[in-house]
């Protein structure tokens, strides 16, 4: 039998080849003459750049930059010729952050746009930006002052900073990456505002309580005010994916930037359903199995592939939130909880032994015998 393992990173406990390796370590306990391919995925979130170097090879290059609070990181981005693919996490991820300093109110996207600068000074044309993972809100407004934005008050100080300005002047960021092509591979379909917008939907995720929620909504309404519409008259703030990190699409999609699926753009590379084609089985997985699964994360688009292709999916999350009628509806054949099999404690102090455990009482259900 031949089984496809391809899982994205469980958040803050196991990155996507991590959690690959242990499935397939847990399948082949219990099944060792099977073939056990993995294919660590990611969404534009963590695991991006990793993901992308395994299959299209360039060079990876470390760059000190700002992370989400002002200290200096190192962050690594993919360069294969003129083509550049960043890893917006590097710069301002969650995982960067302290538990007890997580207050998406004063973080920034600075060091992102210093990714960027970085890129265009190697001589990239293009260049690809992961989105996803971050522990931003702040509409992109820092990475755009790292490329030359400036404004009567402060772009770099977080997000809650953004309901002092009154004017802004994005002519010089605008210029500087005019002639470079912008990419966002987003994680999510968010847009910038509202209920299902950055804040309402990610902040309380990155240390924000009701309040934060609220002076965060009021400032990024009031930053893609000031900003405005775009020299084409489109309004970035409504876009599809506006929403993501923090609202860093947004920001991006002022210098004009398009905006893909970053599973879909991932999947294509790697050449997903080649591999899903040749197998019996398909494993995904990630941190928590939730309704904002469904929207353009990996475990969506590897189910919606292999269901398109005619194979069973099952997935394996550290949580699952979804019934199964949503789940089928999704493609997802069967859904495993890590939760539910060893407890919350236990998943997360040992979530690799865990994750082995978990695969193996699959293959007792899914594998031939």
């Amino acid at each position: 039998m031949r089984v496809l393992v391809s899982p994205d990173c469980f958040t803050g406990t196991l990155t996507a080849l991590e959690a690959a390796q242990a499935m397939r370590s847990g399948w082949l306990a219990s099944h060792p003459d099977d073939e056990v391919v993995i294919a660590p995925l990611s969404d534009g979130g963590p695991g991006f750049v990793d993901g992308l170097h395994a299959v299209l090879g360039g060079e990876v290059i470390t760059a000190f930059v700002s992370d989400p609070l002002g200290h200096k990181t190192p962050a690594q981005y993919l360069m294969r010729g003129t083509e550049a693919w960043i890893e917006s996490a590097q710069a301002c991820g969650l995982h960067l952050i302290a538990k007890q300093d997580r207050d998406p109110r004063k973080t920034s996207t600075y060091g992102v746009g210093e990714l960027m600068l970085d890129a265009k000074n190697r001589g990239a044309t293009k260049i690809t930006i992961g989105l996803g993972g971050s522990g931003t809100n702040d509409g992109g407004a820092g990475m755009l002052a790292a490329i030359g934005a400036t404004a009567d008050a402060s772009l770099i100080n977080g997000g809650a900073e953004l309901k002092q300005i009154s004017e802004i002047d994005l002519s010089a960021s605008v210029a500087s990456f005019a002639q470079i092509q912008i990419v966002v591979a987003s994680d999510v379909d968010n847009p910038l505002l509202g209920l299902r917008g950055a804040t309402a939907v990610f902040a309380p995720q990155k240390g924000a309580d009701d309040f934060a929620v609220m002076e965060l909504e009021g400032a990024l309404e009031n930053f893609s005010k000031v900003c405005g519409r775009r020299s084409d008259g489109k309004d970035p703030a409504v876009a599809i994916g506006a929403g993501a990190a923090g609202g860093l699409g947004y920001g991006l999609m002022l210098l004009g930037a398009t905006r893909v699926a970053g599973i879909e753009t991932v999947l294509e590379i790697v050449e997903l359903d080649r591999q899903i084609s040749l197998a019996d089985l398909v494993i995904t997985g990630e941190g928590r199995l939730d309704d904002q699964s469904l929207h353009g994360k990996v475990i969506a688009g590897v189910a919606s592939h292999a269901a398109a292709l005619g194979k069973p999916c099952v997935a394996i999350a550290g949580d699952v939130r979804l019934g199964k009628r949503e789940c089928a509806a999704a493609g997802i054949d069967s859904a495993y909880s890590m939760s539910e099999f060893a407890g919350s404690e236990r998943s997360l102090a040992d979530p690799g032994q865990v994750l082995i455990e978990v695969t193996t009482r699959v293959s007792l259900t899914w594998g031939r015998r």
